[in-house]
């Protein structure tokens, strides 16, 4: 989004919250979040839960987090920063592969390319700066990392950190210059991940990240979201993020018995949080994405959506637009759909997936493994 549209974007959101008198405002996208859209929101007086636009750059520039992770002793995977085609052709000739190349800034979660050989690194070098189809002038080449991928999403205060439930993505992803897109699908509670083990990683990601960003006079308030591979050497971030994820969010909160606005309000307040906790059910909840035919590169839009108005679509039922218009435009999502643990585990993640199934229209895609492997770990 050009600079531009965002200061625009900025002043129509203060403008709508003051006219409504808006108790709070809790940011989502990240754009708005980097163009300062709650510090905009605090000089108009309006309370706000989100970081402030310093802040931000930790998910604003890969650059910036992996310098701080670094300082911070967080552990993630190993990097160079390039910023140019002609550095990016040096080192590339030099690293190892499979390896990432990721886009500096926002790239609406399509700015990663995952490059088998050195043939296909020179080609996503070229997507990022001759192209620059992300507007880049820096791009960070990491190397690859192996295992399970997991999130944490901690509440944050610009002191201290509450996690909330770890939800897991589905990701669909490719080789060459079609590059990794964001989750087709999440679910949450994540079996082998419990209280003990969020704690762990909240101690070794979280908490030094945090104080990493007071000592740069850039106290974190909001959502520090973690995405981590988890591998033998133990968890590892892939990315930070300055909100509530997409579609991690939507399996995680309909488990969340504590009063979300209650714990916004106090993350807005340095050390506000002491001694509160996010308390979660024991029931399940899955997420499953429907994208338009051509996703991640391109979205078909204006494509009618079938089964929306079939007996069920009323209160309680799981189906949520998101991205569509009237008429339905390109990406819908199915879920969250909640139910009890356990036994009854495959029975939630298969009601998912039914709900998918009422919902058709052309090219749709939609992954139908989401929460298998955890079904299959969960005793019955």
């Amino acid at each position: 989004m050009p600079a531009g549209d965002r200061g625009r974007d900025v002043e129509a959101i203060v403008a709508a919250a003051v006219e409504r008198r808006v108790d709070l405002v809790v940011v989502g996208p990240e754009a708005a979040l980097v163009a300062g859209v709650v510090d905009a929101l605090a000089e108009a007086g309006v309370p706000a839960f989100g970081p402030s636009a310093e802040a931000a750059e930790l998910e604003g520039s890969k650059a910036f987090a992996k310098e701080l992770m670094r300082e911070a002793g967080v552990p993630t995977a190993a990097h160079v920063l390039l910023r140019s085609r002609e550095e990016a052709g040096e080192r590339i000739s030099d690293a190892s592969f499979p390896a990432v190349l990721k886009a500096d800034g926002l790239a609406a979660g399509k700015g990663v390319i995952i490059c088998a050989s050195e043939g296909e690194a020179h080609d996503a070098a070229d997507v990022f700066f001759t192209e620059r189809r992300f507007g880049e002038t820096a791009v960070v080449l990491e190397e690859f990392l192996e295992g399970e991928e997991l999130s944490l999403l901690a509440l944050c205060d610009g002191e201290n950190a509450v996690p909330l439930a770890p939800p897991r993505t589905t990701s669909g992803s490719s080789t060459g210059t079609g590059g990794q897109h964001g989750g087709m699908g999440s679910y949450s509670p994540v079996p082998g991940f419990g209280p003990a083990e969020v704690e762990e990683i909240v101690d070794a990601v979280h908490r030094p990240a945090l104080a990493a960003m007071a000592d740069r006079g850039r106290p974190f308030h909001g959502v520090l979201y973690a995405g981590l591979m988890i591998g033998p050497g133990g968890p590892k971030v892939l990315e930070f993020n300055a909100r509530f994820g997409d579609p991690e969010t939507q399996a995680v909160l309909p488990r969340l018995r504590s009063d979300l606005v209650d714990l916004c309000l106090a993350a807005r307040e340095p050390g506000g949080l002491a001694g509160m906790e996010a308390e979660f059910g024991e029931d399940w909840a899955v997420t499953l994405v429907l994208a338009s035919a051509g996703y991640p590169r391109s979205s078909s839009k204006g494509d009618p959506i079938e089964g929306l108005a079939e007996p069920g679509a009323g209160r309680g039922d799981p189906r949520r637009h998101r991205c569509t218009g009237r008429p339905d435009r390109h990406r819908r999502r199915a879920g969250p759909q909640r139910d009890r643990p356990r036994g009854d585990a495959g029975r939630g993640a298969r009601s998912g997936i039914r709900c998918g199934g009422r919902i058709s229209f052309e090219g749709m895609q939609v992954r139908t493994d989401i929460a298998a492997r955890a079904v299959e770990r969960v005793p019955s």
